[in-house]
Parts: structure tokens; C-alpha cells; sequence
């Protein structure tokens, strides 16, 4: 009776952990596209920005007329509905550093700084800006944890039986922490 017992207590801990560990995976695989949904989110009202913020600086910045062609064409690649995971992460690290170039380039015309639809688009793709960096932390926190699972022994076996892959982090490329260079950006 007692060796019964225990042979059922072994059978119903070997069905558990497997049900649990893979439970688990697809809890983290779950929350990093519920973490890039939200950052997708963010991303789509920065892309809802960038028409406004071109027709407004156009008007003012004649000799970046490449610069605001780069960002309207990057906009509708990233509005296409077609980019993968990894694909929106790089388009949109090409947009930062666009947007960043133009708001550097900004200096350079006062009359600009001045205009009253200018500086609320600044200030308003400011704060989209800030969500979008916390919205990358929050995508990169549940990316690691995702990728420790996948990587980690006992799931790492689930992990490959369901064919999980590791993630990408949201990274920022090393050229693009540095200070922008507008007359590098501009003479390009």
C-alpha cells in the first residue's frame, strides 16, 4: 500500500514538472509579444507623428531635404504591416538616429525653435519617445527572461522540442550612442 502510494505520488511529480516547465515557456514567450505589443503601440503613434514633423520642418530645412526623405521612407516601411520582430527593432533604431539628426539640425534655424506647431510635435514626440524607451525595457526584461528559459537546463529541453528560439534584445548600436555629427548626417 505504502510502495503504491509512493509510486503514484513519483508518477503524478514526473507528469507535473513537464506540464509546469512548458506552461511556464509559453507564460515568457506570451509576455515578450505582449511586451512588444505595448511597444508596438508607441511606435505607431511615433509613426503617426513623423508626417506632421516633416510637413512642419520642411517648410524651414531646405538642404536636409534627404534627411526628411529618409525618415518619410523609413515611416512607411514601418507602417507596412510586413516587418518582423527583428526587422521593426533594427527600422526603428534607424529612425532614432534620423530623428535624433533632425532634432540637432534644428538649432541651426530659429525661426523654427519658435513656431508654436514645432515645439508641441518636440515636446509631443518627446514624451512618445520616453514611452518608447521604457516600453524597450519593459520588452528587453521579459526578452531575458524568456532567453534564460530557453537557454537554461530543464526547460531548455521543452524549449527546443517546441522549436522557441532566443529573442532579440532592443539594442542600440554602438555608432549610435554617440553625439549625432549634423554636418556629417546632412553631407551624406
Amino acid at each position: 500500500m505504502v510502495c503504491a502510494l509512493g509510486i503514484l505520488i513519483l508518477l503524478i511529480i514526473l507528469i507535473a514538472i513537464p506540464i509546469f516547465l512548458r506552461n511556464s515557456l509559453i507564460n515568457k514567450k506570451n509576455q515578450v509579444q505582449n511586451a512588444f505589443a505595448g511597444m508596438d503601440a508607441l511606435l505607431k503613434k511615433r509613426y503617426d507623428l513623423i508626417p506632421n514633423l516633416v510637413a512642419t520642418v520642411k517648410s524651414y530645412m531646405t538642404h536636409e531635404a534627404k534627411v526628411l526623405t529618409e525618415i518619410t521612407e523609413l515611416r512607411a516601411k514601418a507602417t507596412s504591416g510586413t516587418l518582423s520582430e527583428d526587422d521593426t527593432i533594427a527600422l526603428n533604431n534607424r529612425i532614432s538616429k534620423a530623428l535624433g539628426g533632425i532634432m540637432v539640425a534644428v538649432e541651426n534655424y530659429p525661426d523654427l525653435k519658435a513656431n508654436q506647431n514645432f515645439m508641441h510635435l518636440q515636446s509631443t514626440l518627446n514624451e512618445v519617445e520616453e514611452q518608447i524607451s521604457a516600453a524597450r525595457r519593459a520588452y528587453n526584461a521579459r526578452v531575458t527572461d524568456y532567453n534564460n528559459a530557453v537557454e537554461m537546463f530543464p526547460t531548455n529541453i521543452f524549449a527546443k522540442m517546441m522549436n522557441y528560439e532566443l529573442k532579440p534584445l532592443f539594442e542600440i548600436p554602438e555608432a549610435e550612442r554617440q553625439n549625432v555629427d549634423v554636418k556629417k548626417l546632412f553631407n551624406e
